[in-house]
């Protein structure tokens, strides 16, 4: 026995080389080396067996390797799993985004693509690419309240993930049922909302005590849970105003608290290249250390984005239907008298209370005020609603109100108008003088109203859905009805019910299975769905493609999200958008002014939707403050407009600049859909594994379309596919894919070929007369610290010496489809002497492949070289910058000693070993 040489350990039931021999007290020990789990162990004489003692006639687990390595051949050239072994057909532009985030060892990517393109899907299909290929086991989301349902529901339908919902209300709960002390850890996949886990500095009435334990719970415990991968939705939201803002800080915990983290947003640059830039530090904070790095070029290798215009279905044909959106000007008429006299009165009460406000700089009476405004154009009884319980706190003794809320501006601008309204009623805000008379001269008129008959733009809705009706030919039409505010949806709710229509109300009060219960109603029986902008937050209804905006709010952008909820992809039909507003009042004067000027701007931009730029903060401001001048000086609307405008045309300008950052030249091809939908990994699956358990002990029987397995560890399993599609059609059966336990150990468990093996002899059908020769698989890799990439080579040395590759490649086919007739094996000498010739072979016609590799890993190494040499660059000029010599000059010191430290381990990082293992030979007979 020397070194050198390959034995079979039979206490760990694989291949081993012997290192070294001692001979201690008439006992030889032999040092050896077990390459699949890359220890040295010592053992015994005894324990080792010599490999031509080894039988290896069995046609299974040639079958077996053949498979395995074909699976292990297409992950190591970046074939994508997740769109194989999952029920969803991924469209053209989100398995781009696929690829793209999978091209890379470090996956710490911005998905954003332009809103309603399927952003979930996408984040999906990396969380299952992941999960597929044994990288991620723990996993997180983070996501505004109002889309939690919608991503649990598309993670379990059309991905088979069940993700548990942490809410604050049952943090107690989880702790008391908790097996850790980290209730985090309890869960491998765990989904929760943003504002649910941000840290807080202070609060009303709490202790220090009280902050530190609640931040502990939320915060710190989360980001130590030792996560996997982070999804994080709305990411934008993470930007925050300053680096002091709540939301950013939970942002950076979230950075550094996996390895791999999908930031999603459809707006992530906001016209704000601050913001963006603390964005972009969360996926790397080497790669942009100052915010004038945030530029095209830099930004773009973190980026995946397609925007709609670019978007094609699976056959290449345009993904998104036309729409059309018209505003619907509704006439005042004479039985409608007392909602006029009231919609004036109210007006009138708002601009003198808003300019009394203003010189007694009562801030919050004034948000209060705008918003009466807004709920008087809603309806009737959304005013006298307010008015009642405005009426009921100023009946309060003064010492019992109070002042604004304490909510963040970020919180506030994220309200729909219920919540804003309901956030300032329950505050209970001080009285302006004479309010109290007003407002029950006001609520008289209300009552006046209510009795003298249905609203106006009521009546209106309804002779719309009847004609609708008759235009589409269809009396049992969806329809999708918006309002601003709770009370005016229960008003709709009733008219609508007494004439006939099944509705549905959603709004942001109802809880994740009342809002499943409300969306599946509408999808089968129901007609009409009413819903507040909270409330259809994270809505895909794709079967409905008619809008009513009954309420519209002073954003035109959020008009842009409503008709989003059927504008989506799997709409078949034109979407259809209709906007009520009553003539003759301010917003309708407003609005008639606005609506044109607006379409100017937009086409000078070449913007076709106002969602697509005005989505942010300061548009919402920019309205909020045009509507609110309008009101108090209603004689100079046209001026202010214009003055308005002018600020959007800025805005856009800026939104403009940012999104550019974005844009990219990629041209999506569909049949990059068909080849992945065909592709037969799942048969490469059930090949392998059943041979494999054929060949190791098992059992494995055929019945029907599916398969009854006894494993080698004497466990079994009843009813197993190997296709999702197949686990569709089969309710009651079990699918197993890559992520299977089993099969990732049978798929790991190849063991490679060694020098002195018995060769089998095979007769391999479907190959041509003449075709003799030793045929063999290699595993080519690079061997380093950050790096995991690799090939299977096949190699077929023909009896009179030739390589022919081609025939190699038909050769592994030809076993996997029709497997293998061995009718011997070669030992000895003449093993040895074919393993050295293909091992030889093997090695020239790999050195390609491995000089592919070694390219791929330099052009990697030398992408971090660039962003770190950049990285410290930058944060030398920032040090430069500090006036005080002895300061600056310290902190460059540490800057050059952490250069050095880098450098030096780049230089380590720069060598890698070449490996060439084989994992299988055989004799191909002449058939």
């Amino acid at each position: 026995m020397k070194p050198g040489d390959w034995y079979y350990s039979e206490q760990h039931k694989e291949i081993c080389q012997l290192i070294e021999t001692h001979t201690i007290w008439g006992k030889e020990i032999h040092q050896v080396w077990l390459p699949s789990r890359n220890i040295v162990v010592r053992l015994e004489s005894s324990r080792l067996k010599k490999l031509d003692e080894l039988s290896n006639t069995q046609s299974d687990i040639i079958s077996y390797i053949a498979s395995a390595a074909r699976i292990s051949s297409a992950m190591g050239q970046d074939i994508l799993l997740a769109p194989i072994e999952s029920s969803v057909i991924p469209l053209p532009h989100q398995i781009r985004a696929l690829s793209r985030a999978m091209s890379s060892n470090r996956i710490r990517y911005l998905l954003a693509d332009e809103v309603g393109l399927g952003k979930t899907i996408e984040a999906g299909l990396i969380l299952r690419e992941l999960k597929l290929r044994g990288l991620v086991k723990r996993i997180l989301i983070v996501t505004p309240k109002g889309l939690v349902l919608q991503w649990i529901d598309e993670m379990q339908t059309r991905f088979q993930e069940e993700f548990r919902f942490f809410m604050p209300s049952e943090f107690m709960v989880y702790r008391n049922i908790a097996r850790e002390d980290n209730i985090w850890r309890n869960f491998n996949q765990i989904i929760c909302s943003i504002d649910s886990v941000k840290p807080i500095d202070s609060r009303k009435g709490w202790s220090t005590d009280q902050i530190a334990a609640y931040n502990h719970d939320r915060f710190d415990d989360l980001i130590s849970a030792g996560w996997d991968l982070i999804i994080v939705d709305e990411a934008h939201r993470l930007g925050g105003s300053t680096d002091q803002v709540a939301r950013f800080k939970l942002g950076q915990g979230l950075a550094e608290a996996a390895p791999y983290l999908l930031l999603l947003s459809g707006t992530p640059h906001q016209g704000k290249t601050d913001s963006f830039h603390r964005i972009l530090t969360l996926l790397d904070d080497d790669a942009f250390p100052e915010s004038s790095g945030v530029q095209k070029e830099r930004v773009l290798p973190y980026v995946i984005r397609t925007e709609k215009r670019k978007s094609i279905g699976t056959n290449g044909e345009p993904l998104f239907q036309p729409r059309v959106v018209t505003t619907e000007p509704v006439q005042w008429a004479g039985k409608h008298k007392e909602q006029r006299l009231l919609y004036d009165a109210v007006t009138l009460y708002v601009r003198k209370g808003y300019n009394q406000a203003r010189k007694e700089k009562k801030t919050h009476i004034g948000f209060l005020l705008l918003l009466i405004q807004r709920l008087v154009a809603s309806s009737t009884n959304a005013i006298y609603f307010t008015l009642e319980r405005r009426l009921d706190a100023l009946r309060q003794p003064e010492e019992q109100l109070s002042l604004f809320p304490m909510v963040s501006e970020e919180d506030w601008s994220e309200m729909d108008g219920q919540e804003q309204l309901d956030t300032l009623l329950k505050s209970r805000i001080l009285a302006m003088q004479n309010e109290r008379k007003e407002v029950e001269f006001l609520l008289e008129a209300a009552q006046r109203t209510m009795k003298s008959g249905p609203d106006i733009k009521a009546e209106a809705l309804l002779d719309w859905i009847y004609k609708l009706q008759q235009e589409e030919g269809n009396p049992e039409l969806k329809v999708l009805i918006f309002t601003e505010f709770v009370p005016t949806q229960e008003m709709l709710r009733n008219f609508l019910t007494e004439r006939g229509f099944s509705v549905v109300c959603l709004n942001g009060s109802m809880d994740l299975n009342e809002r499943k219960n409300i969306q599946k109603a509408f999808s089968l029986d129901t007609r009409i769905l009413i819903s507040t902008e909270a409330g259809g937050e994270g809505l895909n209804l794709q079967f409905c493609h008619i809008v009513v905006n009954y309420d519209l709010p002073w954003n035109p952008m959020r008009i842009e999200q409503r008709i989003g909820r059927v504008d989506r992809i799997g709409q078949k039909h034109p979407v259809r958008g209709l906007n009520l507003i009553i003539k003759d009042t301010v917003e309708y004067r407003v609005r008639e002014v606005l609506e044109k000027k607006l379409a100017v701007i937009l086409e000078e931009f070449g913007v076709d939707k106002t969602g697509d730029v005005l989505d942010t903060a300061e548009a919402e401001a920019i309205f909020d403050d045009l509507f609110q001048q309008v009101i108090i000086e209603p004689d100079r609307i046209e001026e202010k407009v214009e003055t308005a405008l002018q600020k959007v045309r800025e805005q856009v300008k800026t939104q403009q600049d940012g999104l550019s950052l974005l844009s990219n030249d990629d041209v999506l091809k569909a049949d990059e859909v068909q080849k992945l939908i065909n592709h037969p990994l799942p048969y490469w699956v059930e090949k392998m594994t059943l041979n494999y358990v054929s060949s190791h002990g098992g059992r494995v029987m055929k019945t029907d379309r599916t398969w009854q397995i006894t494993w080698p560890d004497g466990t079994e399993d009843k009813d197993i596919v190997f296709n999702q599609r197949d686990a569709e059609d089969l309710p009651g059966s079990t699918y197993i894919n890559l992520e299977d336990a089993h099969i990732r150990g049978i798929l790991m468990g190849i063991q490679r070929f060694a020098r002195g093996q018995p060769i089998p002899k095979v007769k391999v059908a479907g190959l041509p007369e003449g075709v003799k020769g030793i045929w063999g698989l290699f595993r080519i890799s690079l061997y380093t610290e950050d790096w995991n990439n690799y090939r299977v080579i096949s190699i077929f040395l023909h009896d009179d010496g030739r390589v022919l590759i081609p025939t190699a490649n038909h050769i592994w086919s030809q076993i996997m489809d029709n497997g293998p007739v061995v009718s011997g094996q070669i030992m000895g000498k003449q093993a040895v002497e074919l393993f050295d010739n293909l091992a030889l072979a093997a090695e020239k016609q790999g050195y390609q492949t491995y000089e592919d590799l070694s390219n791929k890993y330099q052009s990697y190494l030398q992408r971090e070289k660039d962003k770190m040499n950049y990285g410290f660059s930058e944060r030398k000029k920032i040090i430069q910058k500090v006036g005080l010599a002895n300061v600056r000059e310290h902190r460059l010191k540490v800057l050059e000693a952490e250069e050095a430290e880098w450098q030096e381990k780049l230089v380590e990082r720069s060598s890698s070993t070449p490996e060439l293992i084989p994992l299988i030979m055989i004799h191909v007979e002449d058939a």
